[in-house]
């Protein structure tokens, strides 16, 4: 399985954001701290503030921040809500699958079983616990180091 870019640049901007909490942080910043297109940013962050994750404020002095803390921001919510399908075989996306051997196949079952264990991986974490992990991003992204993760 691989995620969509959309959903790595989903978690990249909520780590940025959760490094700098203090304050609000622009499109442009991310775009330019992660070497990523600026309309790639606006997009993922269109996409997070409707989803709950970002709260956007507009205007001179606007910006963007996380729209609540990082401990309540779980990874399979942000994974459910920013990949399109979890379809890891044709089969499992019943309205366009031509396998002949799905309804006799013994895989599926198991790629089923994979699939939830990997779901219930990323739900017993949240942004806090990559925060608390994520010790020198900062020093990456050229910016001084100030986080908090409660």
């Amino acid at each position: 399985m691989r995620f969509t870019y959309f959903t790595d640049y989903s978690f990249r901007v909520l780590i940025y954001l959760g490094l700098y909490p203090d304050r609000l942080v622009s499109i442009g910043e991310i775009s330019k701290a992660y070497g990523v297109s600026r309309n790639h940013v606006v997009k993922v962050v269109h996409h997070l503030v409707k989803h709950g994750f970002v709260a956007s404020t507009r205007g001179c002095g606007g910006g963007l921040r996380l729209a609540r803390a990082p401990r309540a921001i779980n990874l399979r919510d942000v994974v459910r809500a920013t990949e399109p399908d979890f379809d890891l075989v044709e089969c499992f996306n019943r309205s366009d699958s031509r396998c002949r051997i799905a309804p006799s196949c013994g895989l599926a079952p198991v790629l089923v079983e994979a699939l939830g264990a990997f779901h219930q991986v990323l739900g017993s974490y949240d942004l806090g616990d990559v925060l608390a992990r994520s010790t020198s991003v900062t020093k990456r992204l050229g910016r001084p180091a100030r986080h908090q993760t409660a």
